[in-house]
């Protein structure tokens, strides 16, 4: 027999979500004016001649009397107020600008590119949660064991190792010595189209590169939260009254950890994607991380500032998911307050 909770508690919760969005709200506009600002400021400060970056190589044959149409119609040499106003009326409007490194519109690079970043980024954070979540638990209902002790070590190892020397040294194992994965690129060489086997494929070493240097945060995390669980009053109890390791573990030690686990995904999730675009460059992968590469490299600020600011909402997004579902495993917790 199933119950549900009452009209007005329901009621409750949802106006107590309301409140919880409009503040974050009130939050991220902030913060992502002042990143604008910011990537703005950078930009207008740059050495870099917006039409000769336009121009590429035929600025050196082009008149000046052009590079100085170029500007006019770019609106260049405005006032910086008049360029950030505009430039926001643009952004409120979907118009992104022009990519000068990519010499397309910066819509087209990330309609294009995104997608493959989230779906790395995605696959990695499942692959981290599931196994940071077992085998934590495992390494805390054993601590002080061998398993225990080999789990922290290696934790702490790899914690000191940049992601891009583990994907690197992945590569040289992995590709170049045994010959099972491919050491980089979405597709093989010699494919014609795009197919999904032949991208999961593709995708297994970045992943488990990117899997591997976040695991050690969630691990520990996991593993010191399980473990302080486990002498919690109501897991000795499950323990007294005969209950399997099994079901302590996981049915009890481990829900209650789960709650703070929450919270930890939404603040590491920067490093996450910061760590997505080396995993990107270092295997060749057609997602945002190469071109943010590519724009810091050539000055590209339109692209950069999209990318940014892109970045930033997805991270504000995800902290606010965050706290709606911990919020949502612990009915305790009062989101108006």
């Amino acid at each position: 027999m199933t119950t549900t909770a009452p009209p007005r508690r329901r009621s409750g919760r949802l106006a107590g979500a309301a409140v919880v969005v409009r503040r974050r709200l009130l939050v991220a506009v902030p913060v992502l004016v002042a990143t604008s600002v910011g990537m703005f400021a950078l930009g207008a400060a740059s050495p870099v001649d917006p039409a000769k970056q336009y121009a590429g190589a035929a600025a050196f044959t082009t008149s000046e009397e052009n590079l100085a149409q170029i500007r006019a119609n770019w609106g260049v040499d405005d006032p910086l107020p008049v360029q950030y106003l505009r430039w926001i009326g643009n952004l409120i409007r979907g118009d992104l600008g022009w990519s000068t490194s990519r010499h397309e519109p910066v819509t087209s690079v990330l309609a294009a590119r995104a997608g493959w970043t989230l779906l790395l980024i995605g696959v990695t954070l499942a692959v981290v949660l599931l196994a940071s979540l077992l085998l934590g638990a495992l390494a805390a209902y054993r601590r002080g064991g061998l398993f225990d002790r080999g789990l922290r070590a290696a934790a702490y190892a790899v914690e000191s190792m940049p992601v891009f020397w583990i994907g690197l040294a992945a590569i040289a194992v992995f590709a170049l010595a045994l010959g099972w994965f491919p050491a980089g690129g979405l597709t093989d060489v010699t494919a014609t189209g795009t197919s999904w086997s032949d991208v999961a494929h593709h995708l297994i070493l970045p992943v488990a590169v990117l899997a591997i240097s976040q695991a050690p945060w969630f691990l520990l995390f996991v593993r010191d939260a399980v473990a302080e669980s486990l002498r919690d009053d109501h897991v000795l109890a499950a323990r007294a009254r005969g209950l399997p390791g099994r079901t302590v573990l996981f049915g009890h030690a481990l829900r209650t950890a789960l709650l703070p686990f929450l919270t930890l995904v939404g603040t590491h999730l920067p490093e996450l994607v910061g760590g997505a675009v080396l995993v990107e460059t270092v295997f060749s992968l057609p997602g945002l991380g190469a071109v943010t590469v590519e724009a810091a490299l050539g000055s590209d600020f339109p692209l950069l500032a999209a990318i940014t600011l892109v970045t930033t909402a997805v991270v504000l997004t995800a902290n606010l998911a965050a706290d709606l579902a911990y919020a949502a495993a612990d009915p305790r917790v009062r989101l108006d307050g």
